[in-house]
């Protein structure tokens, strides 16, 4: 009887795994197939910029509209690259602008950003408590509020017209330094910096050597944070001058009044869209964890 029991029970167990793995599967193609169709959706805008970026002048102005191209042409494109070869300033000076203030500007706020929030999270220190209260009360100022200040700053400091008026501001936003310090409240034990200690190490290298490379989804979402703001030209209302205009500006006054917007909006966003696809696999990592701890 119990040999019997035994195998009807064996049995049973079997047919519900079964059950339940046919259940899983179709659990699995149903969320593969919402995913897809989100994914489809989230595509949606990219393949519209550059099917409109390849339709030429009778499409573009067609009415109803067309989502895709019939006739692709590149027009468009040798509109703008003629119109850049007329400007005042050659159209290498404002790519260098670009990438020379979003490279070293997502760099500098990564590391600034980093130390403080290491130093936040794990020190002790008076007045720190203070510190973070002021840091999450300084994420409801947007950039806009903050434009008017930060231009009577830079103006009476003789910092407009230059790379700094950019940079400064861009390197004193609070988001990254939140993000960071919730990262490592969550992910870095105190036992580890403790052993740390123990081994010899200094402040520096245990932060360079050991809470950098465990934070490290939190510090390559913040670049991509960092350098789509300042590659969008975060900062360019404080620019007057041709010479250190950036890309995205110049590209937008050129756009305003023709058809050689279509091309330089798929230009615009080609190299943000090719940094996220190379990080982009930390960023929810990162984002669930920025909320956990306060």
């Amino acid at each position: 009887m119990k040999g019997s029991y035994w195998v009807a029970n064996r049995y049973r167990n079997k047919r519900r795994g079964r059950i339940r793995g046919v259940r899983s599967r179709t659990g699995t193609i149903f969320i593969f197939v919402i995913l897809l169709l989100a994914c489809a959706f989230s595509a949606m805008p990219l393949i519209y910029s550059v099917a409109q970026s390849l339709k030429p002048l009778e499409e573009l102005y067609a009415f109803p509209p067309r989502f895709l191209v019939v006739n692709p042409t590149m027009e468009n494109y040798e509109k703008l690259f003629q119109l850049t070869d007329s400007l005042w300033v050659p159209f290498s000076r404002y790519l260098f602008n670009s990438l020379f203030v979003a490279v070293v500007g997502t760099v500098v706020y990564v590391i600034i950003a980093a130390m403080a929030a290491y130093a936040l999270a794990v020190g002790s220190f008076p007045g720190a408590k203070l510190l973070n209260h002021i840091i999450v009360k300084a994420l409801l100022f947007s950039s806009p509020v903050l434009m008017v200040s930060q231009y009577l700053i830079l103006s009476r400091t003789g910092m407009l017209n230059t790379y700094r008026a950019m940079l400064l501001p861009a390197l004193a936003a609070p988001l990254g330094l939140f993000l960071m310090r919730q990262f490592i409240l969550q992910m870095i034990p105190v036992s580890i910096l403790e052993a740390a200690r123990m081994d010899g190490a200094g402040t520096f290298r245990t932060f360079f050597c050991v809470v950098m490379p465990m934070v490290k989804p939190a510090w390559l979402t913040l670049s991509i944070f960092t350098f789509q703001s300042l590659w969008a030209g975060a900062g360019a209302a404080y620019i007057y001058k041709e010479e250190y205009k950036v890309l995205p500006t110049v590209l937008n006054q050129i756009a305003a009044g023709g058809t050689a917007r279509a091309g330089a909006s798929v230009i615009l966003i080609i190299p943000p869209v090719l940094f996220f696809l190379l990080v982009q696999s930390r960023v929810i990592e990162t984002m669930s964890a920025s909320g956990i701890k306060e």
